[in-house]
């Protein structure tokens, strides 16, 4: 490997001096605030657990997403996007997330650097803080680019479960679903549309601020491996309950309803990075929601219709049928995050 600064060398995660122009030059000069900046081993965050009443959510995650940068994001936006919405889902104000970069050898100095600006960016976007992380490299050949671990704590306002949902709970989706695994196939494919897949990779701190101040609301997921398919069949089985869901009512970008006619893929298990599957006893939300710049496509798409032992999704087709919706057997589109 040819040693020049136009990659990162095996001697950028040896804890000597490249690893400190690394953390200098590009990590601390995106991600700064008084608790990173003291490169401490662990990071001491003053309110947890001291003067802090409420209870805490913790999460991890790591993305491996391939292609790294596709039409709307790239690893470093999706990381800071999947942890943050994860912590949302359940109900919590996210605060802190951590970053741990697994980095080859050879991997253009100039990518990484756009990469940890799409973090900064992002979190400033979630208000969030980036405390605490670490950077290791590996050999050429050995890590396919970067790898992303993100850890999140934050501070819970709402318990959002599947073990609260009740028979007559509506089901909403935020907007429309598929675009994610779209815009990565195309992107791995080199396919070439007439009006290109944007992903909707997001953070959703604006809709779970709503949501947040909205009675009602029993439990939010955010459909990602899976898909809205996927997650409703879970959900079903863990809370018991039928659920019956209307083809007519799910929102998908036309683009991408035809791109899965045409390759025979179905969409309801396509991977989403920016919306959430919420199930309300009231309807209100959906007005609220539709107000603003990523709920502006939210759809009641179902109802919750009974409890039942063993949980089921029925799909009301569009020509009048019915069709049983299952867990998907294998991933449809593999290491979309």
């Amino acid at each position: 490997m040819k040693n020049n600064m136009n990659s990162i060398l095996l001697a950028h995660g040896s804890g000597g001096k490249l690893q400190s122009d690394l953390l200098e030059k590009v990590i601390l000069k995106y991600i700064k605030n008084p608790i990173i900046n003291l490169l401490e081993d662990s990071a001491y965050l003053s309110c947890f657990p001291k003067g802090c009443k409420s209870k805490i959510a913790f999460t991890t995650d790591s993305y491996v997403v391939n292609p790294l940068f596709f039409p709307g994001g790239n690893i470093g936006k999706l990381a800071v996007c999947g942890t943050v919405n994860d912590l949302l889902c359940i109900g919590a104000k996210p605060l802190y997330l951590s970053l741990g970069l697994i980095i080859e050898e050879g991997f253009d100095y100039e990518m990484f650097e756009k990469i940890i600006i799409a973090v900064a960016l992002e979190a400033k976007s979630a208000g969030v803080k980036i405390v605490c992380g670490d950077t290791k490299v590996v050999e050429h050949g050995k890590g396919d680019g970067i790898y992303v671990n993100t850890a999140g704590i934050g501070e819970i306002k709402h318990y959002f479960s599947p073990q609260k949902i009740e028979a007559g709970d509506f089901i909403i989706v935020t907007g429309n679903i598929g675009d994610h695994g779209i815009a990565l196939l195309s992107e791995r494919q080199k396919m070439k549309f007439k009006t290109p897949i944007i992903s909707d990779v997001a953070n959703l701190t604006g809709i779970a601020d709503i949501l947040f101040k909205t009675s009602g609301i029993h439990c939010m997921r955010d459909p990602t491996r899976g898909g809205l398919g996927g997650i409703l069949k879970e959900i079903a089985l863990k809370s018991n309950i039928e659920i019956e869901i209307n083809e007519n009512s799910i929102p998908v970008n036309p683009g991408v309803n035809s791109i899965c006619e045409i390759l025979g893929i179905d969409p309801l298990y396509l991977a989403n990075e920016g919306k959430f599957v919420i199930f309300s006893k009231e309807e209100k939300v959906v007005s609220l929601l539709r107000r603003t710049k990523l709920g502006k496509n939210t759809a009641v798409i179902g109802r919750v219709i009974k409890k039942k032992q063993k949980g089921e999704v029925i799909l009301l087709t569009k020509t009048g049928g019915k069709r049983i919706i299952d867990i998907p057997r294998g991933e449809l589109l593999p290491r979309i995050c």
